[in-house]
């Protein structure tokens, strides 16, 4: 058994080196290699059946990308503990391996092929998608799977002004640029990507930067497939063909289908119209011999290609009628469902798109999990594609890889104009495709931005989009860029090509390219006139919604955000969240609180602004540090005898003291203030020990006419005390406390003097108490003071 593995290396242009190895994991595959850049390591696979299955018409490529969590040390969240069926975000990477992969195959290959690529250690700074496609196509060259050319591809951002290739994941979050390039040594096989509203020479320079990346990585991988020996691919079996029943196909449909091509027709007249002429050629050429008969259907739709093809050529006219770079009728509608909070209804040509936006809170922000990282987003776009679109049968099950992709495409390109994190509201976007007939994604982008701006989503500019499409033809090296293309210019074309932007860039592109030799002056001139059709459309857009409406619908939730300090984040929260609990529940709100920095961010939602303005007073209360000299409209919370304490402002209370509730004086609180009451106050001092508020209601009243304030400190003639006796030096023993005083303190009026006695005896020879000198003698216990009425609790200090 040899496990000894064959290795190359390069580095990516900034002394970080990737290592290409195969020999020591999955021998059984026909082709397997795993690729590491820091500690992140991907195996990929590669298993190709040697016949291909009785019948198959076409071309069986699966590829799977997943992401095992146990290569970042973390358990699946899910139920079951283990990884279950693709993610979202592992569906759009296994399209872009998909769509580079795919053109390499030679046309009449027709056997299953299937590429699992597989995450199995994870590297925080390292994203896997921009090496998973040269982790496939290395498992590709060192097999002996028939491919035609070896590609990769690379992620090129522009950092800082400058273009890097495969950028660490803290570096991308500062990038206005971010594509995906996949390529062989000589030809652009494949680009998708976003930014912030970029030029169009701006990809033009991505594209030819990420190219000399590539090269690099398909010379490692020839080196690697020769350290391997792979001498050579394997033989396969052709297809039957019969070149006599070709031309007998092409003598009698060739001129119907062209008359068909130039009528200008709508999608399902110019189908049946197609179908009724290959009806008539199966009747013409009668029975056929059993392998000739599954023939006649792919040699009409071929021939049924190329007329087409050549027709927009040679004519410079396409199937309905318009010239190559013409946009179809376009007509739009905002407002147009009631209940939703933002919908518009979008339609060019034979393509329609219903959209609704949907505004909600930070509790319905979407996970978006991978093996590296656990992220939230609060923008959602969702794409669904029923069958009825294009007039067809089909069972509803859930969203596939096409409506995956299409609607990731729409996401990235709104997002660019979506408000930043200070905007509070989850968004999420649905378009249904009610008619399909070619760049529905597009029509997808373009019904999003009406109806984000319709719900009074704040973006700054509409977002428009257009699909183009490339015809070519080798012997001649004659081309042409067609705009807004049908869904047959798709499927015949050599390109498909989607843009996304503003009046001022472009903020999303999608491009697969299916012929070798595209030049960069074909781009650029592809380019420029998908410029013109986004402009054409983005034009209409603004003539049917200017810009966002000032406000959300009436029936849309309202936001309003606070920032305050850290330190009162507890005090909104409450204990066990008791405060928040009880602002939600008496207004009717949704509150969120996040801390950012020093600061916390205070989000509250609600349907209603009434209850929206309570909460925002209640919290500002909370947070707000009063200032002595304000006054506060309080709410009285409990009465005592000897005042009312109060609450002036959110969770902050004082002691409103019976002196302070009125000029004139009260024996009592009795019938002055009752529990709920409201009270303006103003607080006029804190106790500078304690901290607790002094308030005071009386100085907002008139002071009665002839009031005359008692000076501080003054007290009233307590009249003549009589003669108190001799009381001794009281240096000396003080002895007994002379005098009958006649129970407990009752009768204190008359003569003080004589014997005090009996009640707390203090004997006992307490010596000079000016120097602290002599013996004070024991001191006897003392019943504590009572007041008048035992069971009224003691009148407090003022400031309690």
């Amino acid at each position: 058994m040899n496990l000894t593995p064959k290795s190359v290396t390069f580095d990516i242009g900034d002394g970080r080196i990737v290592t290409l190895e195969t020999g020591k994991l999955a021998r059984q595959a026909d082709g397997a290699v795993t690729v590491r850049l820091g500690n992140n390591i991907l195996l990929a696979t590669v298993v190709a059946n040697k016949e291909p299955k009785p019948g198959q018409s076409f071309f069986p490529l699966t590829v799977d990308y997943q992401e095992k969590f146990a290569s970042a040390g973390r358990i699946p969240g899910s139920f079951f503990k283990r990884e279950g069926k693709l993610s979202d975000y592992e569906v759009l990477i296994s399209r872009l391996i998909d769509r580079a992969l795919r053109p390499l195959f030679p046309d009449d290959y027709l056997c299953e092929v299937q590429v699992l690529v597989t995450l199995i250690s994870s590297d925080t700074e390292v994203m896997p998608d921009a090496l998973a496609c040269l982790a496939a196509s290395a498992a590709l060259a060192v097999s002996d799977v028939p491919i035609q050319e070896i590609i990769s591809e690379v992620r090129v951002a522009r950092i800082d002004g400058q273009l890097v290739i495969n950028p660490n994941r803290s570096q991308l979050e500062k990038a206005d640029m971010d594509f995906i390039i996949g390529a062989t040594d000589k030809n652009i096989m494949m680009v998708e990507g976003e930014s912030k509203e970029c030029s169009e020479e701006d990809i033009i320079k991505a594209i030819e930067f990420a190219h000399e990346a590539i090269r690099t990585q398909v010379k490692a991988q020839h080196e690697l497939a020769a350290l391997a020996g792979v001498s050579g691919k394997r033989e396969y079996a052709k297809p039957y063909e019969n070149e006599d029943l070709k031309a007998k196909i092409i003598a009698l449909a060739k001129e119907k289908i062209l008359a068909v091509a130039k009528s200008g027709s709508g999608k399902h007249e110019r189908s049946d119209a197609f179908h009724a002429i290959e009806d008539e050629v199966k009747e013409s050429l009668g029975e056929l011999p059993e392998e000739d008969a599954p023939l006649v259907g792919r040699y009409f739709h071929d021939l049924e290609k190329e007329v087409v093809r050549n027709m927009i050529l040679d004519e410079s006219v396409r199937l309905d009628g318009r010239s190559l770079d013409q946009v179809r009728p376009l007509n739009m509608e905002v407002d147009i469902l009631p209940s939703p909070h933002g919908s518009a209804l979008f339609t060019r040509g034979e393509t329609q798109s219903l959209t609704t936006v949907t505004l909600g809170t930070p509790d319905d922000e979407l996970l978006i999990e991978s093996a590296a990282s656990s992220k939230y987003s609060k923008f959602i776009l969702h794409y669904n594609f029923p069958p009825f679109s294009t007039g067809e049968v089909k069972p509803m099950r859930g969203p596939g890889r096409r409506e995956v992709g299409h609607g990731n495409l729409a996401m990235r390109s709104l997002k660019q104009m979506m408000p930043g994190s200070e905007y509070a509201y989850t968004v999420r976007v649905v378009s249904d495709i009610l008619e399909s007939n070619g760049s529905s994604s597009m029509a997808t982008v373009c019904a999003g931005s009406l109806a984000l701006m319709d719900a009074g989503v704040p973006l700054p500019k509409h977002v428009s989009g257009v699909a183009m499409g490339l015809i070519s033809r080798a012997t001649d090296g004659k081309w042409a860029v067609l705009t807004d293309i049908l869904g047959d210019e798709d499927h015949l074309g050599d390109m498909d090509f989607k843009v996304t932007g503003t009046r001022d860039g472009i903020c999303g592109i999608q491009m697969d390219i299916k012929v070798d030799g595209l030049s960069m002056d074909v781009m650029r001139k592809a380019l420029e006139q998908a410029r013109k059709g986004r402009l054409h459309i983005i034009d209409a857009m603004y003539g049917c919604l200017e810009g966002a409406r000032p406000e959300p619908k009436p029936h849309a939730p309202r936001m309003e955000k606070l920032i305050i300090d850290r330190e009162f984040i507890g005090a909104v929260i409450g204990p066990g969240g008791k405060v928040i609990q009880e602002i939600q529940r008496e207004t009717g709100t949704t509150i969120n609180i996040e801390e950012v920095g020093e600061t916390g961010e205070v989000s509250i939602f609600s349907v209603q602004k009434e209850g929206l303005d309570k909460a925002l007073t209640w919290i500002k209360g909370i947070v707000m540090v009063p200032e002595i000299g304000e006054v506060y409209e309080s709410t009285v919370k409990s009465v005592m005898p000897y005042g009312a304490f109060v609450e002036f402002l959110p969770g902050k209370q004082g002691l409103l003291h019976i002196s302070e509730v009125s000029w004139k004086r009260l024996e009592n609180m009795d019938g002055v203030l009752t529990e709920g009451e409201k009270v303006k106050v103003k607080l006029v001092g804190t106790d500078p020990k304690t901290g607790k508020f002094k308030l005071s209601r009386r100085i907002l009243m008139p002071k009665p006419e002839g009031y005359v304030e008692r000076p501080e400190g003054d007290r009233p003639d307590r009249g003549d005390r009589g003669d108190r006796g001799d009381r001794g030096d009281r240096r000396d023993d003080r002895g007994g406390r002379g005098g009958d005083r006649g129970g407990f303190r009752n009768d204190r009026g008359g003569d003080r003097g004589g014997d005090r006695g009996g009640f707390r005896d203090r004997g006992g020879d307490r010596g000079d108490r000016r120097d602290g000198g002599g013996d004070r003698g024991q001191r006897p216990q003392q019943d504590p003071p009572m007041s008048s009425q035992a069971d009224e609790p003691m009148e407090p200090m003022f400031d309690e």
